[in-house]
């Protein structure tokens, strides 16, 4: 009886044993991917080294690394909820990537935003007078970043040698947005068929400018739809706040048993779904 015993423990720490080195090496091969997908966000095109944003990858790696056992640990401290604890690791894996394309979205719109305005100052230097390269850069002395970093570097370009098509090229894949493409197609047609580039820089600065108040009309006019959405999608979460606290012995079930937690799965998952479903619906490209 004893040596079945044994044997059946030693088969049971076997067992252990493997399930552990499995757990070890599958950690290892997700925190491999990880590093290189923060890498890869923070160097390659389009990353942070394009948006001008100095930050070591390897530090980003590690902070991602801390947060990912302190907050899951501390959410299964407080609530002993598993479903909050896997939500919140999976979350904090998608953090960066997220994080670097909200960056982006932001520094593209701003841009946007300030192109007319930089391309009637182009414009008007040029009436003025000055060479292309001289009105860029009394531009960029006028203009705040984003803008002014990238024609900066465009003008860093050129004067070490690289041939202004090129250097347009290489703005064109920092910044694939439709205004900047057109704008850049203005000027090498200009450059190549001859023509009054300041007039073409005015038509085009104008031609965004409406572009711009079409869109801003387009916003104000989906703001309720976007806003219904949000109200919408907020609405069961605040009820089921609101029930927690009013009855938590018959709301328990939902956060401490197992069939709670595949609830509490759909719901999220739905809340996603009905979410973004809302928000492809009332958005509108010009």
């Amino acid at each position: 009886m004893f040596e079945s015993l044994d044997a059946l423990l030693a088969i049971l720490a076997f067992i252990g044993i493997v399930i552990f080195w499995s757990v070890i090496q599958v950690g290892r091969d997700l925190m491999s991917r990880q590093k290189q997908s923060i890498a890869r966000h923070s160097e390659e095109e389009g990353g942070l080294r394009d948006m001008f944003i100095a930050v070591d990858p390897q530090k980003l790696f590690y902070y991602n690394m801390a947060a990912l056992f302190i907050v899951p640990a501390l959410l299964w401290g407080f609530s002993g909820n598993a479903v909050l604890v896997v939500g919140a690791a999976i979350f904090i894996i998608i953090f960066p990537r997220l994080y670097v394309r909200w960056l982006k979205k932001r520094r593209f719109d701003q841009f946007e935003k300030q192109l007319p305005d930089a391309l009637l100052m182009v414009s008007g230097a040029m009436r003025a007078g000055a060479s292309l390269t001289v009105a860029m850069e009394s531009m960029v002395k006028e203009q705040k970043p984003p803008l002014s970093q990238e024609f900066d570097l465009l003008l860093r370009e050129q004067r070490v040698g690289v041939d202004f098509d090129t250097a347009l090229k290489n703005m064109e894949k920092r910044l694939p947005i439709q205004d900047f493409i057109m704008v850049v197609s203005g000027m090498r047609i200009s450059r190549e068929v001859g023509g009054n580039l300041a007039d073409i820089l005015e038509t085009l600065a104008d031609t965004l400018r409406m572009k711009h108040q079409m869109e801003g009309k387009i916003k104000a006019l989906t703001a309720q739809g976007k806003m219904q959405g949000l109200v919408m999608t907020s609405l069961p979460l605040f009820l089921m706040f609101i029930l927690t606290h009013m009855e938590p012995e018959a709301m328990a079930p939902l956060y401490d048993t197992l069939v709670g937690w595949a609830t509490l799965s759909v719901i999220a998952v739905m809340e996603v779904i009905g979410y973004v479903a809302i928000q492809k619906i009332v958005s509108i490209d010009v």
